[in-house]
């Protein structure tokens, strides 16, 4: 009787990793979403409904996702990894009274968010009881590029690291979003000297936002602190909110406490 052919351990290894990020890719699609079924996924994913299916039935025996009369939505397991994770993180413990301070002082939702993978994502954010939710929320990830955090952030990279990031062509997200590669690192260069940054609708339209660096011992950006508002109601405050030495003051803040 003839032995069955075993695959070599590159290509199962292979298969492994497919398998991985088809996983994450159909996590990635239930991120945000109420409840979705499975042939609406597979639509949104361009997969086999078996596929997708197969998928969601492993990942739910995980723990990680959960069935609503015939459909699916991620589970809160991922919220136990996300806190567990981020209530390790200095930075974190670091800047949690700072933002509160910042949130009540300003009246708007201040933020702290660092880079991660090519993105901004919101590790803290906190608002004052008068302002209305967003729809960004913790762990929410943005772009670097179309954000005065991400711009915060970028200004304050080593000029390899920029350079990788900074790439055409750039993401429009609404009239007002810089997509030349050019007049981006023009704006950058401004940012690094004035160690502010700002987004005046860029992301999202009816938003501005103001943001300052947390840097390391070596000047290099590990963060931004972050202060975001209506834009009319940014316009009306500018000449009587120093915002800028506000958000300056709270990221030394929390700049000394990591350090320290």
């Amino acid at each position: 009787m003839a032995r069955p052919t075993v695959p070599p351990a590159e290509e199962m290894e292979g298969q492994i990793a497919r398998t991985t990020v088809t996983s994450f890719r159909v996590v990635e699609a239930l991120e945000g979403r109420d409840p979705t079924g499975v042939s609406e996924l597979a639509d949104d994913l361009d997969m086999a409904k078996s596929t997708v299916h197969k998928h969601l039935s492993t990942l739910r025996q995980l723990g990680y996702v959960t069935r609503e009369d015939r459909k699916y939505r991620l589970s809160l397991g991922f919220l136990g990894l996300g806190t567990s994770v981020r209530a390790r993180m200095d930075l974190y413990q670091a800047s949690y009274e700072p933002i509160e301070t910042l949130a009540e002082a300003t009246e708007e939702v201040a933020s702290v968010m660092v880079p991660e993978h090519g993105r901004g994502v919101y590790l803290r954010r906190a608002a004052n009881e008068a302002e209305p939710p967003t729809d960004l929320y913790e762990g929410e990830r943005v772009p670097l590029t179309a954000t005065a955090g991400g711009k915060a952030i970028l200004a304050y990279l080593p000029e390899n690291e920029r350079d990788r990031l900074v790439d055409e062509p750039l993401p429009e997200f609404t009239e007002n979003t810089i997509t030349d590669r050019d007049a981006l690192l023009e704006e950058l260069q401004t940012v690094h000297d004035d160690r502010v940054a700002r987004d005046r609708g860029e992301f999202d339209a009816d938003r501005h936002c103001i943001a300052a660096p947390i840097t390391d011992t070596n000047n290099v950006a590990v963060a931004a602190v972050t202060v975001s508002g209506p834009a009319d109601r940014m316009r009306e405050k500018s000449p009587t909110y120093d915002f800028s030495s506000i958000i300056g003051s709270t990221a030394t803040s929390i700049r000394n406490r990591v350090i320290e």
